[in-house]
């Protein structure tokens, strides 16, 4: 019988991806971690062993534990965190493997970037962002880290930064997250990542129409071209644009997973008209 302190992974797996995820933390074993190096979409890994050190961390927040089979670790893992004042701290039902064995998305860790001191990874790209730059920012936040850290400097400087603040470069010429051929950084780092969806692979390719001025590729391309040189229009911050793009890029990819044959019907057809 399910415990009323567990989450099931479809559960999960339908507020992955959204401004309502809870905080997840994977404390599986080094062995079970390494036989299976992928993490649940924005995943941070913690060790069960120092989670009394740790858990004041997570005080006030919805937290979502990820053991191998959902069993002794991550329920006392759990336990800790409501100790320590987490507002809800649930076991992923069946663990890691459960996810898994579902076919659902998992970050390759091979791929992720070295993290900073703080245990978030640093990303730099060019200024005055319009629709990739806001766009792989968001699919990281939303998918990969949560607390990862973003850089808009000018175009000259980006290498420079890169080098001096360790920084993973992005969305620039002769990098390894970037334009390939046909496919935009965003279409790179959603498989990269191993991220792809039905969801997120039809949004990639509502990005890359965007971005790359082929909209006939995607009806919704001119609308999203349209919203993002907007922003850009409102925003002379990146930052301030990126906090508003977070939201454009929340409403596209539910619109993308939930709403994509939901139509408008109002004015409502009047009686003999």
């Amino acid at each position: 019988m399910p415990s009323i302190n567990s989450i099931s992974i479809e559960k999960l797996a339908r507020l992955v991806g959204t401004p309502a995820c809870p905080a997840i933390v994977d404390v599986r074993t080094d062995e079970d971690f390494e036989a299976d190096p992928r993490l649940v979409p924005g995943s941070a890994r913690r060790s069960h062993r120092d989670v009394a050190a740790w858990a004041g961390e997570y005080a006030g927040r919805s937290v979502v534990v990820v053991c191998q089979q959902g069993l002794k670790l991550s329920h006392g893992v759990a336990a800790w965190l409501r100790h320590a004042g987490a507002a809800s701290a649930e076991s992923l039902e069946g663990g890691f493997e459960a996810w898994a064995q579902a076919g659902l998305p998992s970050v390759v860790v091979a791929k992720l970037p070295p993290r900073d001191p703080h245990g978030r990874t640093l990303w730099v790209t060019r200024e005055r962002p319009k629709i990739d730059r806001i766009a792989c920012p968001w699919l990281i936040r939303r998918f990969v880290d949560p607390e990862a850290v973003f850089l808009y400097v000018k175009a000259s400087e980006v290498a420079g930064v890169a080098s001096r603040f360790e920084a993973t470069p992005f969305d620039v010429d002769e990098v390894f997250w970037s334009h390939r051929g046909e496919l935009c950084t965003f279409d790179v780092m959603v498989e990269e990542f191993g991220l792809a969806s039905p969801a997120l692979s039809h949004l990639a390719r509502i990005v890359r129409a965007a971005d790359t001025g082929r909209l006939d590729l995607e009806p919704q391309a001119g609308e999203l071209l349209a919203a993002s040189l907007g922003l850009s229009r409102m925003y002379s911050d990146d930052i301030a644009q990126l906090d508003a793009g977070m939201v454009l890029y929340d409403a596209f990819y539910r619109w993308c997973r939930d709403a994509t044959e939901e139509t408008h019907n109002w004015p409502a057809k009047q009686p003999g008209a």
